[in-house]
Formats: structure tokens, C-alpha cells, sequence
């Protein structure tokens, strides 16, 4: 996989923050405060029970370390990069106390992400030799989508707009309130600014004519279409716009559907379907 930049630490605190308060409770890790003796030192090694694409690595640092600044942590499989089962990702060395009480939220980002990046790694692997990009969308965990569109990133995949202020992305239900595609491209002339990208979803072959007849939008978003009808409308378009192709992506049919020649699949499965990777602690 493309290594991709980190997120400074500074930004992903509060999010491991408010996990680690949600798990340690109002009195802290009681188990471990009972029965660890104090000064009790360990190297724990966070390891694969299966293969795939690691994310995730960086939240499980910031987990151990904000539970304890002394422990030493060292990520040998970096964010981005593929794994076998048995492989050591992260090696913790340290209070042992500290460790365990860290040891959930570090491993439920762990699994959770290196799972999404794992699901978009096997999609992209279905557009080899095409111009398709694999896309996330918005149908992410609350509270967790910049880490789980980071871990499409480390999958191999592109992510879509982060959030309703991004872009223009023009809906059906838009259209049926605006009164059609054309008096809802022409407010988009109107008022939108030239810095904004603008796209606009289409179900029918008739939509995207008026589309590219009237103008005004820069991405179009093909939504159910069958594969004939996705090759028809790219060679309706030509190059004039970015095409996306998009409604409930199967992996089993991504390949037929990036060898109609769309730039961009969006497949919101990336990140509401992905399971969670099997990673575990071992001492």
C-alpha cells in the first residue's frame, strides 16, 4: 500500500481520550489496581491472529501513552502496511498495569480499523488495470470517521467529502425539492462559489443528458445502474466529467463495474460493513 501521512498526534487525543474515560470508568482499571503488584514491568506485543492490512497502529500508541507517558511503545508493521497471522504489530514495554489498562481501547481502534483498511484493500485489489478509484462515504461509525476514512486511505483507497460543508452533492431528494436537474444546476451557478466542487446523483441515462447539456456540475454520481447502462453513460460523457458509480457495491462485482471505465466506485460497505480484524495482547 501508498504510505499516507498521520494525523498529528494532537488531533486524535480527544477522540482515544474520550474512549479511554468511557472504558476506565469513575475509579479506574479496578482489576488491575487488585491484583498487579505496583513496579510490575512487562513487554506486551500486540500480535495478528490473521492477515491483512494494518490501521490503527497510530491510535493504539496514543492509547498506551496517554494512559501512561513512560511506556515505550514501538510499531513495527506501520499504518498502510499488509500482515500475516502471527506477525507482531506494536511491541508495548512497561508498567504492566499501565498496559492492561490500556489494552482494550488500543486493541478495539486496532481491529476495527485495520478491518476497514483490510475491506478496502480486497476492492481495490477488483480495479487493478482500470482508471476506477475505490471510495468511502459518510456511512461511518458517529464520532469515529476520521479514523475509519484514514484507514480507507491505508487500504489503497480515496476518500469522498468528510462532511456536509466539503462539497455540493446534489441528491435525488434534492432534485424532486429543487423542481428537476436543470432549475437545480442553475442554482448551483448562481450561488455557488468557484472554489466548491459541485456533483450531482442521476439515476437515468435522461438525467445525466440534461446534466451535461446544462452544465454547472463537475462529478456526477451514477446511482444503481446496471453495467451496461454504467458503460453507456461513460461513453455518453466522454472526459466532459468525473463519473462515480454507486448503490450497494458487492466486491463480487466491483471488477465488472470498474472495467466500464467510471473514475470513482463509492462503497459505503468499506466502513459500515467491514468487520473487525482479530488482534490480540500477548505477554
Amino acid at each position: 500500500m501508498t504510505a499516507q501521512p498521520a494525523f498529528p498526534d494532537m488531533i486524535l487525543e480527544p477522540l482515544v481520550r474520550a474512549a479511554l474515560l468511557e472504558d476506565l470508568g469513575s475509579y479506574g482499571d479496578l482489576t488491575t489496581r487488585t491484583v498487579i503488584p505496583a513496579g510490575t514491568r512487562y513487554t506486551a506485543r500486540i500480535v495478528a491472529r490473521e492477515s491483512g492490512v494494518a490501521s490503527g497502529m497510530q491510535v493504539a500508541t496514543i492509547a498506551f501513552r496517554l494512559v501512561d507517558p513512560a511506556l515505550a511503545v514501538r510499531v513495527l508493521v506501520p499504518d498502510g502496511t499488509s500482515f500475516d497471522r502471527g506477525d507482531t504489530l506494536v511491541e508495548i514495554e512497561g508498567e504492566a498495569a499501565s498496559i492492561l489498562s490500556a489494552e482494550r481501547v488500543a486493541l478495539n481502534f486496532a481491529g476495527r480499523l485495520s478491518g476497514i483498511a483490510t475491506q478496502t484493500a480486497a476492492f481495490v485489489t477488483q480495479t487493478r488495470g482500470t482508471r476506477a478509484r475505490i471510495t468511502c462515504t459518510r456511512k461511518t461509525t458517529p464520532g469515529l470517521r476520521m479514523v475509519e476514512k484514514q484507514a480507507v486511505l491505508h487500504g489503497g483507497g480515496f476518500n469522498h467529502r468528510y462532511s456536509l460543508s466539503d462539497a455540493i452533492l446534489i441528491k435525488d431528494n434534492h432534485i424532486a425539492a429543487a423542481g428537476g436537474v436543470r432549475p437545480v444546476l442553475q442554482a448551483v451557478k448562481a450561488r455557488a462559489s468557484h472554489m466548491v466542487r459541485v456533483e450531482i446523483e442521476v439515476d437515468r441515462l435522461d438525467q445525466l443528458a440534461e446534466v451535461l447539456d446544462e452544465g454547472g456540475a463537475d462529478v456526477v454520481l451514477l446511482d444503481n445502474m446496471d453495467t451496461p447502462t454504467l458503460a453507456e453513460a461513460v461513453a455518453m460523457t466522454g472526459d466532459r466529467l468525473v463519473l462515480e458509480a454507486s448503490g450497494n457495491m458487492r466486491l463480487s462485482r466491483v471488477a465488472e463495474v470498474a472495467a466500464t471505465g467510471v473514475s470513482y466506485i463509492s462503497v459505503g460497505a468499506l466502513t459500515h460493513s467491514a468487520g473487525t480484524l482479530d488482534l490480540g495482547l500477548d505477554f
